[in-house]
């Protein structure tokens, strides 16, 4: 088990929310109209074609980027500011190369505040359950591409925060390694108990992981359908070769194609 302990996750609610850059006399409209609900203790996934906004949605929950328009309630509450109210896991691991993993995993925490040397005490415990026994002393460089997904994650999760953003954890992994961290993403995400939303290219990913899947439009982002996904749980890799399993996977490949068959702002 994961020895931080099991934290209650958090509801997140997005409801009609939008974006716009602008430059000059320029505008680009990139979301609009976006309603998300992920309820406590979740696991959602968001799969639309390239270019929609889905990243762009991960910053402004994170607060990295300010709406245009709509609101973000965490626990039926608007926070005054969302930076640090999720934790949010990049594209890339985005792991330091001057750092040792062990430094690496605990660096949101030291931002945080949190001194290094207790940093690393409640580190140290989950290595082993991470997949990175024996290997706190290692430099990035010198771990496979599984065990810096695993390294990300884990930084991810020492924050503790209640609801986490994963955004394509595993897109640059093979296909092997990419199946074995799904199935220990879930073993994982279980144990914490906090909301997950997840964004992700493969459709398969999505309907193994997710208690509901949202799919988007072209740019600019809207939702365009939201399938449930009412497989049972725990999920095993055998799973994916179920009947039911592959329907879900139908209807979604389908709904994607609908977006992508169109003209698109990507």
């Amino acid at each position: 088990m994961v020895s931080a302990g099991r934290r209650p996750g958090a509801q997140v609610e997005v409801r009609g929310l939008g974006k716009t850059y602008v430059w000059g006399e320029q505008s680009l409209l990139t979301l609009e109209r976006v309603d998300l609900v992920a309820r406590a203790g979740e696991f959602v996934a968001l799969i639309g074609p390239s270019g929609c906004g889905k990243s762009t949605l991960f910053h402004i929950l994170a607060g990295l980027e300010a709406p245009s328009a709509g609101e973000i309630l965490i626990d039926g509450r608007a926070p005054e500011r969302r930076l640090g109210e999720f934790a949010f896991m990049p594209q890339r691991d985005a792991l330091l190369p001057w750092r040792r993993t062990l430094d690496n995993v605990t660096i949101g925490l030291e931002l945080a505040g949190v001194p290094r040397a207790r940093a690393r005490e409640r580190a140290r415990p989950l290595l082993e359950r991470f997949g990175l026994g024996g290997f706190e002393a290692a430099w990035p460089w010198q771990l496979s591409g599984g065990m810096r997904s695993r390294a990300a994650f884990l930084r991810t999760v020492l924050l503790g925060k209640p609801a986490m953003l994963l955004d394509e954890p595993f897109g640059a992994l093979d296909g092997i390694t990419r199946s074995e961290l799904q199935q220990w993403l879930l073993e994982v995400w279980t144990e914490v108990g906090s909301t997950v939303a997840l964004i992700t290219h493969d459709v398969a990913e999505a309907v193994f992981l997710a208690d509901r899947v949202y799919v988007m439009t072209p740019r600019p982002g809207a939702i365009a359908a939201v399938i449930e996904i009412d497989l049972p749980r725990p999920r095993t890799l055998a799973l994916a070769e179920s009947p039911q399993f592959g329907a879900h996977e139908a209807r979604l490949r389908e709904l994607l194609r609908a977006q992508t068959a169109g003209p698109s702002g990507a």
